[in-house]
């Protein structure tokens, strides 16, 4: 059974970790997973501060993902699917929650800086490449960043 509900703060290192298994499903070595780990991780803070929902499938956490509103801007700051339910539909289920919860806050747009792996995903998506910037994890690495504007629909 399937269930999406809101993360609750002591679940953090569970998040962390889930964040960390799904980035490391794409190969990169202990230096970056490292430095990942370290700039990644979810505090009790900001699952607390920030809406943070998670995805179960009988209880087990498959997925997650946390907006972060600020005055300025809002950005989708993890979006992460288990390696092992990746390309099996979960994600798209997540990002439809997490359109809807958008609409119910009254978000009209978002950013989101993600991996290259994770590029075609956002695409299918809709969200609209607006360019690339400078990794926090690897110096002179550029990574792609994109804008998704909800509709009124």
């Amino acid at each position: 059974m399937l269930n999406i509900r809101s993360a609750s703060a002591d679940e953090h290192e569970v998040l962390s970790d889930l964040a960390a298994k799904a980035e490391g499903y794409w190969g990169y070595d202990e230096e970056y997973m490292e430095k990942f780990k370290s700039t990644y991780r979810l505090t009790e803070k900001f699952i607390s501060s920030y809406p943070t929902y998670v995805l179960e499938r009988g209880g087990e956490i498959i997925g997650f993902y946390s907006i972060e509103i600020r005055e300025v801007e809002t950005s989708l700051e993890y979006f992460f699917i288990k390696p092992e339910f990746i390309g099996s539909g979960y994600g798209r289920l997540l990002w439809n929650h997490l359109i809807l919860r958008c609409k119910e806050l009254g978000i009209k747009e978002f950013s989101i800086v993600t991996s290259p792996h994770a590029k075609e995903f956002y695409i299918k998506m809709g969200a609209i490449l607006i360019g690339e910037v400078e990794s926090l994890l690897i110096k002179g690495r550029r990574i792609p960043s994109f804008v998704y504007r909800l509709t009124d629909e």
